[in-house]
């Protein structure tokens, strides 16, 4: 069992007393951590890796010292959990995970379904608990929250520790190519805590998908897989391109400002087209649209990082 987090202080809690009873290793990882966060997960047991701050953090690479410290400590276990340490796993699931993969050889990892741990409490909160809901069946990817094969986890290398945002689904993608498959279950597997208020954290959480379709179609874009292709170009396209058209525009002739409906106009036809119905259908759908213009400006954050040759900087929203 791998836990990585950074100042979830009673989330972290919460998430090991989840642990404890299921599970006979828990490596924590922490990466840099000031509410005492170290301190309270060993004093629940858990075994403790902390993170050289000096080497640049990414959640990939706090799961690959997770993963490596637990080999060391369990060098025969076949599979291993990451768990994010804002979620709390339900009873029953790892047992569940693990026959799973038990009487399916061919599947690297396994997900179930992540709920939100109080959807009602904030609009950016009841988005996330919309987003986790995914169809169940054979998948493209798994979120951090997964049950995954040590073997096949490893003959991939693991996760990219430079990839700082959408590091799960990339490794999907190399499990994939590899032969492997990945499976998502409608089965209850975690709760999630995202602990959203302000706008300011959606907007960043929405650059940082943003930073993460532009990376993973840098890195896999090309055919057959076309990994994040299609939400990089929109999120280009409705985020950057069609305002900068706009606004260029409305400069020679402010008539042509009329052309920002097309954005309200989108609203309606996802709202419309989606399996939603009523406050919930209509906030989804506005915020979706609204999301490109923090999405777009992800994609040109890591655009410019590439051009500059820098190393991109994690985004963290809370």
């Amino acid at each position: 069992m791998v836990v990585i987090g950074r100042n979830e202080g009673e989330r972290l809690r919460r998430c090991l007393h989840s642990l404890g009873r299921l599970a006979s290793q828990v490596v924590y990882v922490d990466s840099g951590s000031t509410d005492g966060s170290v301190e309270a997960s060993r004093a629940m047991g858990a075994d403790v890796v902390e993170l050289d701050m000096r080497v640049p953090f990414t959640a990939a690479r706090a799961r690959n010292e997770g993963y490596r410290r637990l080999r060391a400590l369990a060098t025969d276990a076949g599979y291993v959990q990451f768990v994010d340490g804002d979620c709390e796993l339900v009873a029953g699931w790892l047992e569940k995970a693990a026959r799973f993969l038990d009487e399916h050889p061919g599947v690297a990892a396994v997900c179930g379904r992540l709920r939100e741990k109080f959807p009602e409490r904030t609009v950016y909160n009841m988005l996330c608990d919309i987003e986790w809901d995914r169809p169940a069946g054979e998948a493209k990817a798994c979120g951090g929250n997964s049950m995954m094969r040590a073997g096949a986890f490893e003959s991939v290398g693991g996760f990219r520790a430079d990839v700082i945002a959408g590091e799960e689904p990339e490794l999907c993608v190399r499990l994939r190519a590899a032969g492997w498959r990945i499976c998502a279950w409608a089965k209850k597997m975690a709760l999630h805590d995202a602990a959203m208020t302000r706008f300011g954290q959606w907007w960043k959480r929405s650059k940082r998908n943003g930073h993460a379709f532009a990376e993973g179609a840098w890195l896999h874009g090309a055919p057959p897989e076309r990994h994040y292709v299609r939400e990089a170009r929109r999120a280009l396209m409705w985020g950057v391109l069609l305002p900068v058209v706009i606004v260029t525009a409305a400069v020679m002739n402010p008539l042509w400002l009329g052309l920002a409906l097309i954005y309200p106009l989108q609203v309606v036809r996802i709202a419309l087209r989606g399996d939603l119905a009523g406050r919930k259908a209509w906030l989804r759908a506005a915020f979706l649209v609204l999301g490109r213009f923090p999405e777009g400006h992800g994609q040109l954050g890591f655009t410019l990082d590439r051009i500059l040759q820098k190393r991109g900087r994690q985004i963290e929203y809370k």
